[in-house]
């Protein structure tokens, strides 16, 4: 309908190239990472040329080199027509990353009813609907923080049904341009989705996510692209509230990873010789555009730190990968509590009916409810995951 009141050119070639360009995004170089990148070009080309460079030369050609091979990190103003293009190119796939990771929470938590929110770069309002799904009228109030007037505005006319005026659909939604950074006023949810990574520096991004911290009471929920990037995104933020230390924190409560990992130990996807990025797909049926109607599925990364003990987080394997089901036995891929990654076959007559049935039935993201590691010794299954 908002399409169609404010028809956009080749609104589908549109909707097509913001959707590459978001996901095939890097985050911005640092400063520290490109003069150590200057440095070395400067050392190679001296030992290349055989005659001394001048050094305005030198310069140039550092420069020149640097210009060539650096990603060029830009920063997106949404106004009128680029929010309608973002909604219609991300809306819906948001929507579905952010419901799967507040299902997490829902799923292993049936009597948490959260009353307030706080959605940090809230765009065009996908993290209010997924909430309001999630639970319902519960929530009595979402603080929506986005820097584009115009995301605002069309969240709010999203929230009326595509018009200037009338009863939003969700009450209690509140808008607003600038992040409250005080911590006196907390919310029972806290999220960043796909935001973190249009911030302009590390450091950045680290005063941003020490903020979100402050103002959460039970649950800060950080969703971005399923890529490396995104990942290593997400764990900077998840070791930054694991050992940050606050001078004056109102809430000393301790924070602990909920999901996914069941662990707070480095994530081994990253310190692996091949890294690989933590990721999980949800799929979901897409804004039914002309040019949208199949089934889709939204791959993204996801970070859930709770306020709490560790110990009352439930410790089980998380699997990261597709299960592959096979003739009497199954491959799955878990990220275990003591931080290793282990490849385990399952089988009825080694591992016993039970949990061979559980992980049958398992998918990509579940927890596998297996006490410790040891009950799953590799098994004598000759099959590879190829078989």
């Amino acid at each position: 309908m908002l399409l169609l009141q404010d028809p956009l050119p080749n609104v589908e070639k549109q909707v097509q190239a913001l959707t590459n360009y978001l996901w095939s995004r890097h985050l911005p170089v640092e400063p520290e990472e490109l003069q150590q990148r200057a440095a070395e070009l400067e050392k190679k080309l001296l030992e290349k040329t055989a005659s001394a460079l001048t050094e305005k030369r030198l310069r140039g050609a550092v420069l020149s080199t640097l210009r060539k091979t650096t990603y060029h990190w830009q920063e997106l103003s949404y106004d009128k027509g680029l929010s309608l293009v973002y909604m219609a190119a991300r809306m819906d796939g948001g929507f579905a990353a952010v419901f799967r990771a507040f299902h997490e929470i829902k799923a292993r938590i049936p009597k948490f009813q959260p009353q307030t929110l706080m959605d940090f770069g809230s765009g065009t309002g996908s993290v209010i609907w997924a909430a309001h799904s999630t639970w319902g009228q519960s929530l009595r109030e979402y603080m929506c923080v986005d820097s584009s007037a115009a995301m605002l505005d069309l969240a709010e006319k999203l929230l009326k049904g595509g018009l200037e005026s009338g009863e939003p659909y969700v009450p209690g939604v509140f808008f607003r341009q600038f992040l409250p950074v005080s911590p006196k006023v907390q919310f029972d949810v806290v999220v960043s989705a796909f935001s973190l990574s249009e911030l302009p520096s590390k450091a950045h991004r680290s005063e941003v996510v020490q903020t979100l911290w402050r103002k959460t009471n039970r649950f800060l929920v950080l969703v971005e692209n399923g890529t490396k990037a995104g990942h290593r995104l997400l764990m900077d933020a998840r070791d930054l509230v694991l050992k940050g230390k606050e001078k004056c924190p109102l809430d000393p409560r301790p924070g602990f990873v909920f999901a996914p990992c069941p662990h707070e130990l480095p994530c081994p996807q990253l310190t692996a010789s091949k890294p690989l990025a933590c990721s999980f797909a949800q799929a979901y049926h897409p804004i039914p555009f002309s040019w949208n109607k199949n089934p889709k599925e939204e791959k993204f990364s996801m970070v859930i730190l709770a306020r709490g003990s560790p110990e009352k987080a439930q410790r089980w394997p998380r699997i990261t990968q597709p299960v592959l089901k096979r003739p009497r036995h199954v491959h799955c891929h878990l990220c275990c509590p003591d931080g290793q990654v282990q490849h385990a076959v399952i089988t009825a007559n080694k591992h016993g009916r039970d949990l061979y049935r559980c992980a049958r039935v398992s998918s990509w993201g579940d927890l596998l409810p297996v006490v410790t590691p040891t009950q799953l010794a590799p098994s004598s299954t000759p099959d590879s995951p190829e078989s």
